[in-house]
């Protein structure tokens, strides 16, 4: 029998790489998010301190346009992820996505007052929510079920390698151009260039081999009631999840130099890298659900930490325990999703629960502010970590997956 068209496709898409248990394409896109997290992490430990520091913007602004910059990343993933499953096409949105985060890094340089700060980080998270959903869907077609959780253990892995080179790369810039800001982020531009480059080589796989006379319709009453349970939980988790402009903050009022908060943000993102692909392996042993519960807990202590402290350093414990509750649970919540619901709609499934996410991330940022200006430092940080523990008990009680990974 001829292999169709299609099947090639995604065939090709699903050819071996370098790494056991992990395709061409997903090796790709490890890549790709690599070369794009060492530039955007070069500049995120920065952009706190130049809003604050250097432009003169307060606080609240601080939380405003990070809680824009993320719903708008959020609320953007949900139409991307509904848009690939309906069209059947995940690569022109990744590239488009990419592309549009590398040329918001140099606009941050032409910024003299927040609002261009704001549009900047807006067209960042622009590109990040019209390539995110597509892009976990492309791990997801290019990866047999059972080896689901390795394969985006593996991605965030190596997206984090990127984020641990970048604040890295960020320090002997710095010193490099005297301190001057505006010269790291035209720098940043260049790797996350390379990054857009390396997706020509990408293969697109549409909706994973299925098959439809016409495009897929998805109603959320259709999905199952562990899907909307996890829903519906992981909105309590990020009305108390912040921007982590608020951490590094924290550090800078604790008296951390600009170099030492770059290096917290690396010991956070080593803690991330190493943390991560044991997770997705460990998901498919063991269940997703147990993995993302123990995350909830560890982001709630990580939390408490940051709140009580004193001496400044118990950061250098507390920003690596923060890696590892992104380690446990973030790739791990993609797979989970999928493992959730039907091929043909896991896009946007994806991009649903994003956008839930995101949704919350404007008021939980806000929220923020609102309480460090008001309450004190301590007090976004209580409120997080009582969220989080809220959302564990929750996710544990409540969450019966009908189906098991591999």
């Amino acid at each position: 029998m001829i292999p169709r068209p299609k099947d090639r496709v995604i065939e090709a898409a699903a050819e071996p790489s370098p790494v056991p248990g992990i395709s061409r394409n997903v090796f790709l896109l490890g890549l790709v998010s690599l070369f794009t997290d060492a530039s955007t992490e070069m500049l995120y430990p920065l952009i706190p301190l130049f809003l604050i520091g250097t432009l003169g913007a307060p606080v609240a602004v601080l939380g405003l346009i990070e809680g824009l910059a993320e719903a708008t990343a959020s609320v953007l993933k949900g139409l991307s992820g509904w848009l690939s499953d309906r069209t059947g096409r995940r690569r022109p949105l990744v590239i488009a996505g990419y592309g549009l985060a590398a040329v918001a890094k140099p606009v941050l340089a032409l910024a003299a007052g927040w609002p261009l700060v704001l549009a900047a980080r807006v067209l960042d998270r622009f590109g990040k929510g019209l390539r995110g959903t597509p892009r976990d869907a492309l791990i997801a077609d290019s990866t047999p079920e059972h080896l689901r959780g390795r394969a985006f253990g593996f991605h965030r892995s190596t997206d984090q390698i990127g984020a641990v080179a970048g604040p890295l790369l960020a320090l002997p810039l710095l010193a490099a151009f005297h301190q001057n800001y505006r010269a790291v982020f035209v720098a940043a531009f260049v790797p996350a260039a390379l990054g857009v480059l390396l997706l020509l080589a990408v293969r697109d796989t549409g909706r994973g081999g299925v098959q439809v006379v016409r495009p897929p319709r998805f109603r959320l009453r259709d999905t199952s009631p562990a899907f909307r349970r996890f829903l519906g939980i992981t909105l309590v988790f990020a009305l108390g999840n912040s921007s982590d402009a608020f951490i590094i903050l924290l550090a800078q009022h604790l008296g951390f130099s600009a170099q030492r908060i770059v290096l917290l943000f690396a010991a956070f993102n080593l803690t991330y890298v190493l943390s991560a692909y044991p997770a997705g392996l460990l998901s498919d042993r063991l269940g997703r659900k147990r993995l993302l519960v123990g995350g909830f807990g560890v982001f709630a202590l990580a939390y408490l930490g940051f709140a009580l402290i004193r001496a400044p350093g118990w950061l250098w414990l507390l920003f690596p325990l923060y890696g590892l509750y992104m380690g446990l649970t973030d790739g791990v919540i993609r797979a989970f999703v999928v493992d959730l619901v039907s091929p043909e709609h896991r896009a946007t499934a994806l991009g649903l629960q994003a956008t839930t996410i995101g949704l919350a991330t404007f008021p939980a940022s806000a929220i923020a502010g609102l309480l460090w200006q008001g309450l004190g430092a301590p007090a976004p940080f209580l409120y997080g970590a009582l969220m989080a523990a809220v959302a564990a008990v929750l996710l544990g009680s409540l969450v019966k997956p009908e189906r098991k990974p591999g």
